[in-house]
């Protein structure tokens, strides 16, 4: 399993989910340390096909279910439309659900 933490230089929101992240690993019996990649430019974040930040992926798949749809890419603070509103982080539960896709293989 690989545990992907994408941001750019300047985001607010990505360090609050690297605190987050020990504690969830942990919970789902997870111990693949989390490689962060920082997009530097729009040119990459096209390459990359970067949401914004924070994106977090397992095994190259973007925690957000309806991710694969979407073409926004760009250098930009990433909003998440989740079931208990607007956040700057993808929810708990999404994470562990695709933790628990990365160990299904």
């Amino acid at each position: 399993m690989k545990i992907e933490l994408l941001s750019f230089d300047g985001c607010p929101n990505h360090e609050r989910l690297l605190e987050r992240l020990p504690r969830l690993l942990a919970g789902a019996g997870v111990t693949v340390p989390v490689t962060v990649r920082t997009i530097a430019d729009a040119e990459a974040a096209e390459h990359a096909r970067f949401l914004g930040s924070p994106s977090l992926r397992i095994d190259g798949r973007d925690v957000e279910p309806d991710s694969a749809r979407r073409t926004d890419y760009g250098l930009k603070c990433r909003i998440y439309h989740t079931a208990a509103g607007i956040s700057g982080l993808p929810p708990d539960e999404w994470i562990l659900a695709a933790l628990d896709r990365g160990r299904a293989g």
